[in-house]
This record gives C-alpha cells, sequence and structure tokens, in this order.
C-alpha cells in the first residue's frame, strides 16, 4: 500500500483526529479477496488502541501491470498497525516528548472498555497500558543511553548508531463463524474428536486433544484426532483469521459440555443418584457431600450397554454439533525492537526484540510460542529483506527464493517473549484471543521506528520498507551534508 496519513493532536499531546488515505496495489486482476487486505482488512483496526475520536480512512484497489495479490498473514491489520505507530513515532519526535510516554498517554485505558472506536469495532477487553509497561521493563527500556553509548564507542570506520523503537498492535480476529464438530466415544473409554477445520501448522491436533482431556478427563492419549474428512464432519470453516482455537476450540468445548449432560442421567444411574446431585470434575461424578463417584471411562462404558442404562435413556454419548461463534477477539501487545546500524554500509543488525501479547488465556503454551515466534520473524523479514522486484519490463525478478530475501535464523536475535493473562475476553467459553497472527504486526513499524531513531542526528525521519543497506546507505547521504573539496593549488 502507498498510504498518506496524518494525524492530529492537541497542545497536551492528546490524540483528536487521524486521517488515512491508501492505495492498495492488488496486480492485474482481482485474485480471490485480494482486494479485502487494502480496503476492509484495513480499516477496521484503524487507530489501533489508542483513544482517537475521529478518523477518517479511504482506500482505493488499483490494478496494475503486476501479478494479482492475495490475502496473506494478518490481511489488513499489519498496515493498518503500521500507518498509525509510524505516524505516532513521527509526532512524538516532533513533539520532543518520549514515544513509549506519548504512547501511554493516548492508549484506551482498562476503565474505558468495552470501548466502541469511532471505525465500528468494539474492544472488549485488555489492560493496554500493563501491556506497554510490562515491555518496555523487560526490553529495559531505561537503559538503552548505555547500550547506546557503548555501540557508538565500538563502532569502526564510520561507526555505528544504536537505534530503539516501540510499536503498539491491536489485532481483530476474522475467518468463517462457525465449525463442525463430531464427538464419539468406543466401549474401552478412548474417543474419537472429529473437526472439519484443517490445520496448517498450526498445532490443531495437538491443542484440540488437550481441551477435551481437560473438560472430559480423559487420557491425551486415548484421543484421536481427525481433521476435514467428510465423512465424518459434513464442513467446516476452514483456517484464516486466528480462528482456530477461537472458533473451533469452543465448538470442542461447548461439544465436550454436552457430552458431560447427557453423561450426567448414565453417571446417577450408576450411583443410583438424582442426576441434579452430580458434581462433575477432573472426569469424574460425585454425589455432592460425599465420597462415592464414577469415572468418565466407566460412564462411556456404561452409555454403550444397554442393560447398564436408565430406563428411556438412549445408549451412547456421542455429540456432532454445528457451532456459530459471532463475537469476535482483540489480540494486542507491545513490540520493542532494538537495532545497530553500519553507518559505513547501511547494513542493520536486529540485536534485541521483545514482545509481550495479550492473547488471553493460553491453552498450550508451546505451540503460542511457535505461533508468534514466527509471526514476528515474518514482520521483521517484511521490515527488512523482503520484497516483490520486477524490472522495466515486468520481468519478475524475484521468483523463487533464490531471489526473494526471506529472513533466516542470523538474521534473528533471540526473542524475549512473554504474556500477559490478567483481561481475558468474555467473548467466547474459553477466554482466549486469537494468536496465529499477533506478531506479525507490530514487528515492521517497531523495527522502522528502531532504524529512524538511530539515524535522527543525520535528519532521517522515514524509511520506506524494506530496509535494505542500500536504502539505509542512501538515507543517511541523503541527509548528510558532504564536506566542500579542497580548492586545487
Amino acid at each position: 500500500q502507498d498510504s498518506r496519513v496524518e494525524l492530529a493532536l492537541d497542545r497536551d499531546g492528546r490524540f483528536l483526529a487521524l486521517k488515512v488515505d491508501t492505495v492498495g496495489n492488488i496486480g492485474a486482476y482481482v485474485a480471490s479477496i485480494g482486494p479485502f487486505t487494502p480496503t476492509a482488512g484495513t480499516v477496521r483496526t484503524q487507530g489501533g488502541a489508542y483513544r482517537i475520536p475521529a478518523i477518517y480512512f479511504r482506500a482505493r484497489a488499483v490494478f496494475t501491470n503486476t501479478g494479482p495479490t492475495e490475502v496473506y498473514r494478518g490481511a489488513g491489520r499489519p498496515e493498518a498497525c503500521y500507518q498509525i505507530e509510524r505516524v505516532v513515532d513521527l509526532a512524538a519526535r516532533e513533539l520532543g516528548v518520549d514515544p513509549a510516554e506519548l504512547r501511554r498517554r493516548n492508549l484506551i485505558r482498562a476503565d474505558e472498555l468495552p470501548y466502541r472506536t469511532p471505525i465500528g469495532i468494539e474492544i472488549d477487553s485488555g489492560d493496554f497500558e500493563t501491556v506497554l509497561d510490562l515491555t518496555l521493563e523487560l526490553a529495559d527500556w531505561d537503559g538503552f543511553g548505555g547500550r547506546a553509548a557503548a555501540a557508538r564507542a565500538a563502532g569502526h570506520r564510520g561507526g555505528r548508531r544504536r537505534g530503539i523503537g516501540v510499536a503498539f498492535y491491536l489485532g481483530l480476529t476474522g475467518g468463517k463463524r462457525f465449525e463442525c464438530v463430531d464427538l464419539s466415544f468406543a466401549a474401552d473409554g478412548s474417543a474419537t474428536l472429529a473437526v472439519g477445520a484443517e490445520s496448517a501448522g498450526t498445532g490443531h491436533e495437538t491443542v484440540l486433544p488437550q481441551i477435551v482431556s481437560d473438560r472430559l478427563g480423559i487420557p491425551l492419549d486415548r484421543i484421536a484426532h481427525r481433521q476435514a474428512d467428510t465423512d465424518l464432519t459434513p464442513t467446516g470453516g476452514g483456517h484464516g483469521g486466528s480462528r482456530g482455537l477461537e472458533v473451533v476450540g469452543t465448538a470442542v468445548s461447548v461439544a465436550a459440555e454436552r457430552v458431560i449432560e447427557k453423561a450426567r442421567a448414565v453417571a446417577g444411574h450408576l450411583l443410583e443418584a438424582a442426576p441434579a446431585d452430580l458434581e462433575f470434575a477432573d472426569g469424574r461424578f460425585t454425589i455432592a457431600g460425599t465420597d462415592r463417584s464414577v469415572t468418565m471411562t466407566e460412564v462411556i462404558a456404561a452409555a454403550v450397554d444397554p442393560a447398564r442404562l436408565p430406563e428411556g435413556v438412549p445408549g451412547g454419548l456421542d455429540i456432532a454439533l454445528t457451532h456459530e461463534l459471532n463475537l469476535l477477539s482483540y489480540p494486542n501487545g507491545c513490540h520493542v525492537a532494538e537495532v545497530e546500524v553500519d553507518l559505513e554500509t547501511g547494513a542493520v543488525a536486529l540485536v534485541r526484540h521483545t514482545v509481550v501479547h495479550d492473547l488471553g488465556t493460553i491453552i498450550h503454551p508451546l505451540t503460542v510460542d511457535g505461533q508468534v515466534t514466527g509471526a514476528t520473524a515474518q514482520g521483521i523479514g517484511q521490515a527488512l529483506l523482503e520484497a516483490i522486484v520486477y524490472d522495466e519490463s515486468g520481468q519478475l525478478l524475484t521468483g523463487s527464493l533464490m531471489d526473494y530475501a526471506l529472513p533466516r535464523a542470523a538474521d534473528l536475535p533471540r526473542f524475549r517473549t512473554a504474556y500477559y493473562e490478567g483481561a481475558p475476553t468474555a467473548n467466547n467459553p474459553l477466554g482466549l484471543k486469537g494468536a496465529g497472527e499477533a506478531g506479525c504486526g507490530g514487528a515492521p513499524p517497531a523495527l522502522v521506528n528502531a532504524v529512524v531513531d538511530a539515524l535522527a542526528e543525520f535528519g532521517v525521519r522515514h524509511i520506506d520498507m524494506p530496509l535494505t543497506p542500500e536504502r539505509v546507505w542512501r538515507a543517511i547521504h541523503a541527509r548528510t551534508p558532504r564536506r566542500a573539496e579542497p580548492e586545487p593549488a
């Protein structure tokens, strides 16, 4: 996108209005929902997590003699984050205010939630100031001055400059808002969980059975996972929009709760107690106030044995359902990037990268780590390396991974990542906020803000992505007065 962004502030540095006029290149023709990214995908989270009374947004999608575009991780939300976070940083430098302080001054407070933005979305949960403070502490924001001085002293030739940048991101989930689930049981107490959605490296095969195990008390190794099998589930919502756990996980949780209610009558019959007198916890039905109980595994076995069923209760505990979830969630977080720029070559080294995410309740920490780490790496790749390049005749020059520069391990530092779970959403029963795209939105503006900070003494205010050594070198020298050549003797 090619965007013009304007931010109005009052004398106290409070945001008054945001104006964005953006043009998105969608290639030679429309491919699927390619136009969504620069239009509806970018407008939804305009203004981010800030209190901005008025927002104007204009988007145009244009055809060009290039390849068609398609939606990609984030699909407009990273662009919206970049637009607001770059202009906020520019405002901070113009006003001589610490960039983190200007953000804190304008973040929506926890006591203002739910908060309806001028765009029309209603942010239901979060504690943005706490997330910002946690990130600054983890990144040692206050200790940056010492690190910058050390980098300058250790520089060679023309020297090195160290810069730091902060960016706050607000996400919004999407994708299809329904999911099919089939949860069935065998007489030995094992279960088969079938869902219409298919994992695309997102770990559904690990996390969805975990939800069943946690809810029903069935050992994880006794739960089989099936996906996108139309013999078991007639349809599914696919993957995308960070919907996996939010929609599919919720549907699985609802199915498990219905199994518990269905099993209650069988458990009551086995215990010779009224179903209403039973409590269920840790995979066991217990008569309230007693130590008499029966496990879910025992109930499953009884449910398929007609001789052990109460009169009028159909056999089996199998559940098949299609569940709809029309409410969205708003993952959010804060990135701090720290870079060193080689003034002689323009090369940028990302030396520290810190992120604190608010993803609501974390179901499986290791899977979430993988999601946010990968997304952050993708955002860094966009900021430093990646570009689709054509020659003057329209020939694509970056048509393979030999030419298109993806980030490698050597390009990335060890991330400092933490999670804030103090503000779960009430928009789904799991309390979670979609994690799949968290990371790719906040990384690019944080990194660009850091490079611009490193080069502030040279009058650099902005550099377009990707921040290749040539672009950075040209930015330095475009602003650096050349020394006058001595007159010939």
